[in-house]
């Protein structure tokens, strides 16, 4: 299962990376929500991978013995995902108001000339 989520996060990062230096405002955009989603699962999987545990901690005993999935991340990744999706919001206005003054959406705002 590590395994699994490491190649994940791995491909994540790495798509968002590629996109981010694509000359498209739109695939910048896109670029920086899969790092975002990348950086989410990341933050996710710190809280201990567990299955059929309590969210918290009922009694001391088990909060020294560790038998609960730690909500530090959780709550983390839920102010992410909010966070996320705001300033997604805010970068399609952007680009939607840079594509109506110049026209194009490259990252320069001039397509570049191709000499044939």
């Amino acid at each position: 299962m590590e395994l699994i989520l490491a190649t994940s996060i791995g491909i994540l990062f790495a798509s968002g990376i590629w996109l981010i230096l694509r000359p498209r405002s739109f695939q910048v955009i896109i670029g920086l929500l899969l790092l975002s989603y990348a950086v989410n699962l990341f933050l996710f999987i710190t809280g201990k991978i567990q299955v059929n545990r309590p969210a918290f901690a009922s009694d001391a005993v088990s909060f020294i013995e560790g038998l609960y999935a730690d909500p530090l991340p959780q709550a983390l990744v839920l102010t992410a995902i909010v966070i996320g999706f705001a300033t997604s919001a805010l970068y399609l206005v952007v680009l939607l108001g840079s594509r109506g003054l110049t026209g194009t959406d490259h990252v320069d705002g001039k397509e570049q000339e191709h000499d044939e």
